[in-house]
C-alpha cells in the first residue's frame, strides 16, 4: 500500500483529530505502517518530540495511535495564539517569530507551502499510508487562495478527502452539502464522501437523509460514529476536550480510600497544556474542575495554576478576580498549590519580561523564592529525573528562565511548604511520582484519600486509542476507506453547484517550485 487520505471537517471541533487518530489505530492494527500529518495547526496544547521539536499535542496523540514516534514532519507549522490578534509561528518545531493573522494569511502562509509538501513527501516515502488532518473547514472561501492545510494539501498530494460532520450540533446535512457546494470543481473532484460523528440514537432513522445526501451530491457516507463519552483524548484547544471527558470518567470509579480529592484548575487566559491534569482526573476518587472565581478555591484540596502563553496577563487576571489573594491565603495556611510552567513563573517573586508581554519588571505572587527572566530563545526539552523518591519524566516549552533562590528542590523548580512549582509538563503522567504527589497533597489537605496502587495512565491512554480504532472498525465502511487510501478519489464525482466564487488557486505549484520560492 502507498497512499493517503485527508480528514476534513464541516467546522472546527467536528472531530477531525479523533477520527484521524481512530483511522491511524485501525490501520496499524491491520499491519499498515501509518503516520499522521497536519500541515498547519493552531493550538496552545503542544508537545516536545525526542528530537527537541515542538508540535501540536493532537499530532503527538495521533502518532501514539499509529504506534510511531512523533516528529516535526507530522506538524511542520504550529501557530500559538498570544492575544492581540497575533501568534507565535513555530516552523519545523522551532519558533521563528510572532505574526498577525493578516500578515500570515497575506503571504507567509503561502510561502510555507513548499516546506509543507516536502514534509508530506518525506512521510509518504517512509510510511505505507499518511492520514492528514485538515483545519477548520475546507470551505473557508476567504482563505482558499493561500490554503496549505485543507484542499491545498489534498490537491498537491492528490489525496481523497472525507468530510467529518458533528451531528450533535445539528444541521449536519446542510453542512455536508454546503461544504461541498462551496468548493471549486477541482477541489470537489477529491471530496469522496462524508463521515457522521457523535450520533445519538437509531441509525435507521438517519439513513433516509444519508440516501438523499447521496442523491444530491453523488457521494456516499462512509460511516456513522456514535457519540462516545469520556474518550479523554488530546485535541487542540477548549475546555470541553480531553479534560472534560476524563472528569466524567473519574466520577465512575469510586475512591480507593475513604475520601475523594478535589482539584481546582485556574482557567487562566491563554491557558496552554491544560492536558497536564488529565492524569489527575484519571485517578479513581480525584475530581477535577476548572474555576475562575476565588470562592471556588475554598473547598479544593489542590489548586493547579496551569501553563499559559501570557504569564503577565494571567497574573493580572488572577489579581483582578481575587484569585491571587486566595492563593496567598492557601499558601499561608499550608494548603496545596501546584504551578506548572507559566503557572510556576507567576508564583515567583518577580518576572522580567521583555519578550512575551514586553511589560518589563513585574512583581509576582511571591509564593516561591524564584526570579523569572524571559529569554528570546525558547527552551524545548524532554527532561528525566526523580522527585519525591520516584522516577519522573516530562517535557519543557518555555521562554522564562528560572533563578531558584531557595526552598526544597522539586524537578527543575522548588517547593515551599505545600506550594510546588516546576516548568515540567507531563510529569503527572509518571505513575509512581503521581501517586506520591497525591499522597502528599492528601496529607497536607487532611483528606483520607489513598491513591490507587495500580492506575497506569499509559495503559488508560492505550485503551482510549483502541476505543477510537474500534469506532472506525465497527461503524465505518473500512473496505471503502481502504480503497480510498490505496487508490484515491473515485473518478467522475459530480460537480455540486454553485462551486467556489471566483475559483480556487489557479496553479498548484510543485514542492520543488515552492521550495525555491521559500528559499528566496
Amino acid at each position: 500500500m502507498s497512499g493517503g487520505l485527508l480528514v476534513a471537517g464541516t467546522t472546527s471541533d467536528a472531530g477531525k483529530s479523533v477520527v484521524t487518530a481512530g483511522i491511524c489505530r485501525w490501520l496499524v492494527r491491520r499491519g499498515v505502517k501509518v503516520a499522521p500529518f497536519k500541515a498547519q495547526n493552531m493550538s496552545l496544547n503542544s508537545f516536545v518530540t525526542r528530537g527537541g521539536a515542538e508540535i501540536g499535542r493532537a499530532q503527538a496523540m495521533q502518532a501514539q495511535a499509529a504506534r510511531v514516534e512523533p516528529t516535526a514532519l507530522m506538524n511542520p507549522v504550529l501557530l500559538k495564539p498570544g492575544g492581540d490578534r497575533s501568534s507565535q509561528v513555530v516552523l519545523m518545531g522551532k519558533p521563528v517569530g510572532e505574526m498577525s493573522a493578516r500578515g500570515y494569511h497575506g503571504g507567509r502562509q503561502e510561502a510555507l507551502f513548499g516546506t509543507v509538501v516536502d514534509c508530506l513527501e518525506q512521510l509518504r516515502a517512509t510510511y505505507d499510508a499518511v492520514i492528514c488532518e485538515g483545519a477548520g473547514s475546507p470551505a473557508e472561501i476567504n482563505l482558499r487562495r493561500t490554503d496549505i492545510v485543507n484542499m491545498g494539501i489534498a490537491r498537491a498530494a492528490d489525496f481523497p478527502v472525507v468530510v467529518v460532520g458533528d451531528i450533535d450540533r445539528g444541521g449536519v446535512f446542510a453542512s455536508f452539502f454546503g461544504t461541498t457546494a462551496l468548493l471549486a470543481a477541482e477541489d470537489q473532484a477529491l471530496v469522496a464522501g462524508y463521515l457522521v460523528n457523535k450520533f445519538r440514537g437509531d441509525v435507521s432513522l438517519l439513513e433516509p437523509g444519508l440516501d438523499m445526501l447521496r442523491g444530491l451530491t453523488g457521494r456516499p457516507t462512509y460511516g456513522v460514529l456514535p457519540f462516545a463519552h469520556g474518550l479523554g483524548i488530546d485535541e487542540e484547544d477548549g475546555l470541553r476536550v480531553s479534560l472534560r471527558g476524563a472528569v466524567r470518567e473519574s466520577l465512575v470509579a469510586p475512591p480507593h480510600g475513604e475520601d475523594v480529592l478535589r482539584v481546582a484548575v485556574c482557567a487562566v487566559p491563554l491557558m496552554s497544556n491544560f492536558t497536564d491534569v488529565d492524569a489527575l482526573a484519571a485517578e479513581p476518587g480525584v475530581v477535577v474542575r476548572f474555576v475562575d472565581r476565588a470562592e471556588e478555591l475554598s473547598d479544593a484540596d489542590l489548586v493547579v495554576v496551569p501553563g499559559t502563553r501570557g504569564t503577565v496577563k494571567a497574573l493580572a487576571w488572577l489579581r483582578e478576580r481575587g484569585l491571587a489573594g486566595a492563593l496567598a491565603r492557601r499558601a499561608a495556611e499550608g494548603r496545596p498549590v501546584l504551578g506548572i510552567c507559566g503557572g510556576f513563573q507567576l508564583l515567583g517573586e518577580r518576572i522580567e519580561d521583555e519578550v512575551e508581554s514586553r511589560a518589563g519588571l513585574v512583581e509576582g505572587l511571591g509564593l516561591l523564592p524564584v526570579h523569572i527572566r524571559f529569554d528570546r530563545e525558547k527552551t524545548l526539552a524532554r527532561p528525566v529525573g526523580e522527585a519525591l523518591g520516584a522516577p519522573v519524566e516530562g517535557y519543557e516549552i518555555h521562554h522564562g528562565v528560572a533563578d531558584v533562590l531557595g526552598g526544597e528542590p522539586f524537578l527543575d523548580g522548588c517547593r515551599v511548604g505545600a506550594v510546588w512549582g516546576t516548568h515540567w509538563h507531563g510529569s503527572l503522567e509518571s505513575d509512581a511520582f503521581r501517586r506520591r504527589f497525591l499522597a502528599e497533597v492528601a496529607r497536607a489537605a487532611g483528606r483520607r484519600f489513598v491513591p490507587a496502587p495500580d492506575t497506569s495512565f499509559g495503559a488508560l491512554r492505550e485503551e482510549q486509542l483502541d476505543r477510537l480504532g474500534d469506532l472506525i472498525e465497527e461503524h465505518a465502511d473500512t473496505d471503502a476507506l481502504l480503497r480510498l487510501i490505496e487508490s484515491g478519489a473515485p473518478p467522475g464525482l459530480p460537480f455540486v453547484a454553485p462551486g467556489a466564487p471566483g475559483g480556487a488557486r489557479r496553479h498548484v505549484r510543485t514542492s520543488a517550485e515552492d521550495a525555491g520560492r521559500t528559499a528566496q
